[in-house]
């Protein structure tokens, strides 16, 4: 059989975060069609073809990572939020999305699909903006998987180019963009119903969008338990924690992404298990708001991955947010237990694989592993680097050393959409240009009060 792409004779990580040695990964049709094993049987040791073939020393292969939070919308505001006095959203973010034209929008989903693609990054779960199918657009000629959603305020201070008319008016929205998304041929980018946060909208609103997620069969999401301070408002408004409130009033949907979940009791923790909500973790982002209690969670069964929260927060580099999330874990769980392996490299590992894919809900395509049948996003990353040898624990190394710069070639639904790192599906140097323009031409992009 011929295939699409051969990754030929090359190391790659297990869904048991596990390394396999010598390995050839065959791509057919999106999916990985066979993997064959120099040490496996006969069959298994065939010499397969394809068009494209990616082979070289010292090529290491895993899955493609998910960023399970990324605000498409906020690309522009990099080196904006650093030293910002909280909370951030309300004051700079929120206030920055509504001026965005359908242009801005575009360039800033470029850039965050330029910066992602070449971080190693395959897939995406958006928060929500203001021109969700303009994003869409860019995405697809990408070549990317993800999520995307409208962001959702019916809050009077909430700026009115954002503000939804009614919570009619806001549900409506969202379906619109899922008959859009509907429309698309390759499954690749679906929608998620999403508001901002439980108490930044009226509690209809909140109720209308859970009910119509799940009426819908589209997941949901929204930022929970981020601040001590929106923990408190519920506890005042309702008398319960978040998650308390919403399983007592029967809002949990099927399909569930609690983005942050910072501040988590063991009672929510249970329901969050129960219910089988997904979480994803900001890891730099959060750092100032309040560490998870990740080590109670995952035996739980919970499952957690990791998100950027955008390139307002320092940027998409996922292996960053995994090195700087373990010394987090062992600053603040790992020496009151004496315990340096409370996050080990191997969860880290499955959390940034996994844990994310699992928050796209996107089961039938099977992404985040590299198995036959999956979905074939991988990404290859370079070890020949000196900060990345001789190495006597490969993954080990990645936690500790590797950033998104070595990511050498990437693969999303089979498509090869970066090689030697040079993009093969964006006009990098274009999408430069045209970000300079945009800061000259639109001041409020770089500079506003």
């Amino acid at each position: 059989m011929k295939y699409d792409i051969l990754l030929k004779d090359i190391d790659y990580l297990r869904p048991d975060m596990t390394v396999a040695k010598g390995c050839t990964i065959a791509i057919l049709d999106g999916k990985i069609a066979g993997i064959f094993d120099p040490g496996g049987t006969e069959e298994n040791c065939a010499k397969p073809e394809a068009d494209t073939v990616i082979t070289g020393s010292r090529l290491f292969a895993m899955p493609g990572i998910t960023d399970a939070h990324i605000h498409t919308s906020q690309q522009l505001l990099r080196g904006r939020l650093l030293d910002e006095k909280p909370v951030i959203w309300k004051r700079v973010n929120v206030p920055f999305e509504s001026r965005l034209t359908e242009e801005s929008s575009a360039l800033s989903a470029s850039l965050a699909a330029l910066e992602m693609i070449r971080c190693g990054t395959t897939s995406f779960v958006d928060a929500g903006g203001k021109y969700p199918e303009v994003f869409a657009e860019v995405y697809e000629q990408a070549g990317m998987r993800g999520r995307l959603s409208v962001f959702t305020n019916d809050n009077p201070y909430a700026p009115e180019t954002l503000r939804a008319a009614s919570p009619e008016a806001g549900v409506a929205r969202q379906r619109k963009l899922k008959q859009f998304l509907d429309g698309r041929q390759n499954g690749m980018l679906r929608p998620i119903y999403s508001v901002t946060v439980p108490t930044a909208v009226s509690e209809e609103m909140y109720r209308e969008m859970l009910a119509a997620a799940a009426e819908d069969g589209v997941p949901f999401e929204t930022h929970m338990n981020e601040y001590s301070s929106e923990v408190s408002e519920l506890l005042e408004r309702y008398g319960e924690r978040p998650f308390v409130w919403l399983a007592k009033e029967g809002l949990i949907p099927p399909e569930m992404l609690a983005v942050h979940s910072l501040h988590l009791t063991p009672e929510e923790m249970e329901i969050v298990a129960a219910r089988k909500i997904k979480v994803a973790h900001c890891p730099f982002s959060n750092s100032g708001k309040g560490v998870p209690k990740t080590p109670d969670m995952l035996p739980r069964g919970i499952s957690c991955g990791f998100g950027s929260d955008g390139a307002g927060h320092g940027g998409l580099d996922i292996f960053r947010e995994i090195r700087l999330f373990r010394c987090l874990m062992n600053a603040v769980r790992g020496l009151e237990n004496a315990d340096p392996n409370v996050m080990p490299a191997e969860t880290l590992l499955w959390m940034a694989t996994q844990g994310g894919a699992a928050a796209l809900f996107m089961e039938d395509q099977k992404p985040g592993r590299i198995k036959e049948g999956a979905a074939a996003d991988i990404i290859v990353l370079d070890m020949d680097a000196p900060h990345l040898w001789p190495t006597q624990n490969i993954l080990h190394t990645i936690v500790e050393s590797a950033t998104g710069q070595d990511v050498r070639h990437s693969v999303i639904g089979g498509r090869l959409v970066m090689k030697d790192r040079e993009m093969l599906t964006l006009d990098q140097e274009r999408i430069r240009a045209d970000a300079e323009a945009a800061f000259q031409k639109e001041p409020f992009l770089n500079h506003w009060v």
